[in-house]
């Protein structure tokens, strides 16, 4: 449960900044960073499933930021599921972060940022992608940059 109000939280930070840097937030005496820009080498291969029927399934092969292989399912127990596959879309950006545009000029867009602990891939517009009812219920899916597998909370 903690896991997925985490990855609901990136997916709100995601949708509302359009995964753009957001406006500093000012505290006095602390100086404030932006996300580091990262470097991003990953083979990810990323399967599981939790109690309540959510499962995913995610290939991402990146190498210095540019994405080379691509394929995530995820299904939301018996309600339905959601597809993504590197065909259908095309590498908008490399840096700070990866943004991919879905080919079919529609909103979906894929994003792929790095911390320290895990690497993300999050979507954001892509409700045509899903069955109807559930794309709320779609998280984002993290990979461990160590093992490329997935990473835990």
């Amino acid at each position: 449960m903690i896991r997925r109000a985490r990855w609901l939280w990136l997916l709100a930070l995601a949708w509302a900044g359009g995964c753009s840097m957001l406006p500093p937030v000012m505290r006095p005496g602390v100086p404030s960073a932006p996300i580091a820009d990262r470097a991003i080498h990953l083979d990810g291969s990323c399967a599981q499933a939790e109690d309540d029927g959510f499962r995913e399934r995610a290939v991402l092969r990146v190498r210095d930021n540019l994405v080379q292989a691509l394929s995530w399912q995820l299904w939301v127990g018996r309600q339905g599921s959601c597809s993504f596959e590197l065909a259908e879309f095309q590498q908008t950006r490399r840096r700070p972060h990866v943004e991919l545009a879905a080919r079919d000029g529609g909103s979906c867009r894929l994003m792929i940022w790095q911390d320290p602990r895990r690497v993300t891939l999050a979507h954001a517009g892509c409700e045509r992608r899903c069955t109807p009812g559930i794309y709320d219920k779609a998280w984002p899916v993290m990979f461990d940059p160590a093992t490329g597998g997935c990473a835990r909370p």
